[in-house]
């Protein structure tokens, strides 16, 4: 972010609408990054105000009050209340949900203690209106003492007058957007201790606060002997710290809640709401989670179904584009280079973009409708019997998408059991990058078809994703009963928003930012281990591979093969010969007995970098040589042989590999977030342990039935 320009940050409770805000105000000038040190994610973008001026707006994590109970709530606790902080902004949008006023005015008069510059904008006023219901702004700014106003996300009412409000900001300076008078009245003992703290920091109302709101240990800006006197003075005003949470907040609700009542007409209600009828239906006990696998059985099928055409399109853009490569380039290296190193390892992934647009376009839609918190409360119970909580779930539906995320996703877990073991157990819920991989290996397990309405290869794709289901959860089960319980019991306090229609710019903002991010960080590392793989199939020791390559025309001139089989003769003897080959057949004594052979051994040390690499491997492998440029990575695939004559690709082969891809936890970057969420090698080191056994067993055992 630009130094010179105004820093704005979006504040607001979960499901108040930041988002769409943010949204609305940046368009496509945004991006998404981590904060400073740590793995949270954190969208920032640039707008311009009515006068052309830039400035730079930044998305925080959604949170109830300033009583952390979770990582990314004490992460924006220790933004707000620190003015040293990189990303400290230098004005607050406090964005509150206008039907659920009262309950957003808790975390709203906190901050305005807090002497944070704000303006509080009402969000969603549409639907207020709609339901008859009518706020009246002005009597609410004179008490809360800061500009409000009114808007709707959706429609994008009232923009341009946020906009002047801001540019208001920058012109008169920030006395008019303070409140004078805090909402929160000090008990004698509190009073004492703040007035100790007070001389040992040399600061007032921001210091008292924090002191007040909860745990010392997250003041981590402070010194360590400011913490250990803090604490002293705590100890010896005799402070407690639940008691004091529990004072703050009624005496705020006892401040603000008289004005609330004085400025917001309630409609008449009816007997039940739209959203309160729907949810008798989406999360009654039995109902609910059958509707739940009924969307995920849609999603699924609606990967296989909706993303053929598309695949179709890349796959032959991809292998046209090889063959003119070929034509106009002269024969060399570097020839080779492209056509089968560069251009069939990215095309082997590429393909597969329709598939991943469609899954996190249905997550998007899920998300927006306000369907994933009653998938939240509907599981908490559930989740809780596996050593979970009702929160885990949207790590796990997330690990669809990518375990990355995911896992990052549960700093919103404050037990630190269930935390860890959601964790430890994301990433056996297959990701997107399994997709290629699936999608190429099941059409040689199921044939096409359908039974009824659904697609054969999409009921096994779903199979699949339940497997890894059922296993993260035994997996959740036994890390219950291993891991010790030094906390509490978990609650799960979160507010079910509205049923509403998606606003489909954020949808398609979002699934435009998720899958360029799947392109661009597995289109780097496929390129380079593209380029890596090329070469080292490409040559071999010594001169190996020119022997390989007579020999295989010796061979060929025997059996009086066509010109074809030859080049495909050459290809194989080619890469046995070089240093892939060399690698592949050093692996070969310990994945035969899971049906593998030295080519699949190549691809599964290469897939550890990324698990869609196995796609782009395969593809490399089977291009280099081969006389039909255009011929897909599956077709190669099912042509080819073992030794003995037999397919390689046989239904147990091809059954085992799924097996083993399940579990196996072939990721790097699943790995290295793991390790900087838990702060420790100890916990990567087991989650690679135990799923790669599972992995081998599980192969083992599959092929050894099947074979």
């Amino acid at each position: 972010m630009a130094d010179n320009r105004l820093s704005v940050a979006l504040i607001g409770n979960p499901n108040a609408g930041k988002s769409t805000i943010f949204n609305l105000l940046t368009g496509l000038r945004q991006h998404v990054s981590n904060f400073p040190g740590i793995t949270v994610d954190k969208k920032i973008g640039v707008f311009q105000l009515n006068d052309g001026e830039k400035v730079d707006l930044i998305d925080l994590p959604g949170i109830y009050s300033l009583f952390p109970n979770s990582k990314d709530e004490k992460l924006v606790v220790d933004i707000i209340t620190d003015p040293d902080n990189t990303v400290y902004p230098d004005l607050v949008i406090y964005v509150a949900d206008v039907n659920n006023l009262e309950r957003h005015l808790l975390l709203a008069t906190q901050l305005l203690d807090l002497q944070i510059p704000m303006i509080m904008v009402l969000n969603m006023v549409d639907i207020a209106e709609n339901a008859g219901q009518d706020i009246d702004t002005s009597k609410l700014s004179a008490s809360l003492e800061v500009p409000i106003l009114t808007m709707s996300g959706k429609t994008g009412f009232q923009l341009n007058a946020l906009k002047s409000q801001i540019q208001r900001f920058k012109k008169d300076g920030k006395d008019t957007f303070l409140k004078k008078t805090p909402f929160y009245k000090m008990t004698t003992g509190e009073s004492t201790m703040a007035k100790q703290v007070d001389q040992l920091m040399s600061s007032s109302q921001t210091y008292r606060s924090k002191i007040l709101s909860h745990h010392h240990e997250w003041l981590s800006h402070l010194s360590a002997a400011d913490r250990i006197q803090i604490k002293s003075i705590a100890s010896e005003a005799g402070f407690d710290n639940l008691k004091g949470q529990i004072s703050e907040t009624m005496n705020r609700y006892n401040n603000f809640g008289p004005i609330v009542k004085s400025t917001l007409t309630q409609p008449i209600k009816a007997s039940q709401s739209f959203t309160e009828k729907i949810d008798n239906i989406i999360t009654h006990k039995i109902a609910g989670p059958l509707i739940f696998f009924a969307i995920m059985l849609l999603m699924f099928q609606s990967i296989y179904s909706w993303a053929s055409f598309p695949m179709d399109l890349i796959d032959e853009f991809f292998g046209s584009a090889g063959s003119m490569v070929r034509g106009f380039m002269p024969e060399g290296w570097y020839t080779d280079l492209i056509v089968d190193g560069i251009i069939a390892g990215l095309g082997g992934i590429l393909i597969f973009i329709p598939q991943i647009t469609i899954l996190f376009l249905l997550i998007a839609i899920l998300e927006e409708s306000g369907y994933m918190s009653r998938a939240v409360f509907m599981f908490d119970g559930i989740m809780q019997k596996f050593g979970l909580n009702g929160r885990s779930i949207v790590a796990l539906v997330s690990s669809g998408a990518c375990a990355i995320p995911a896992i990052m996703s549960t700093r919103t877990i404050g037990n630190r059991t269930e935390r860890l073991i959601t964790i430890m157990v994301s990433p056996l819920i297959s990701c997107s990058a399994r997709i290629p991989v699936y999608t190429v290996l099941i059409g040689f397990v199921v044939a096409p078809g359908s039974v009824g309405i659904f697609n054969t290869q999409g009921l096994a794709f779903m199979g699949l994703y339940l497997l890894g289901i059922i296993a993260s959860l035994a997996v959740a089960l036994v890390f219950k009963w291993i891991l010790p319980q030094d906390e509490d019991g978990s609650y799960l306090m979160m507010e079910l928003p509205q049923y509403k229609k998606p606003i489909w710019k954020n949808v398609l903002l979002t699934v435009k930012e998720k899958v360029q991010a799947f392109v661009v960080e597995a289109g780097k590392v496929i390129l380079f281990i593209s380029i890596i793989l090329w070469f080292l199939a490409s040559y071999g020791p010594g001169n190996k591979v020119e022997l390989a390559e007579e020999v295989a025309v010796s061979q060929a001139i025997e059996q009086n093969l066509g010109d074809e089989e030859k080049e495909n003769l050459i290809a194989s003897k080619r890469i046995e010969a070089s240093y892939a080959g060399h690698l592949g057949k050093f692996i070969e004594p310990a994945i035969e007995p899971l049906g593998f052979d030295w080519k699949i051994g190549i691809s599964l040390l290469t897939s550890f970098a990324a698990r869609e690499v196995f796609v782009g491997t395969m593809a490399t492998i089977y291009s280099i040589g081969s006389s039909d440029d255009e011929t897909s990575v599956t077709a190669q695939m099912r042509k080819e042989k073992r030794p003995d004559g037999s397919l390689v690709y046989s239904f147990a082969t091809s059954l085992s590999l799924l097996i083993f891809y399940v579990f196996a936890l072939q990721c790097m970057s699943t790995l290295a977030v793991t390790r900087r969420e838990t702060n420790s090698w100890k916990w990567p080191i087991i989650q690679f342990v135990y799923m790669g056994l599972m992995a081998y067993l599980g192969s083992l055992v599959v092929y050894q039935m099947f074979s």
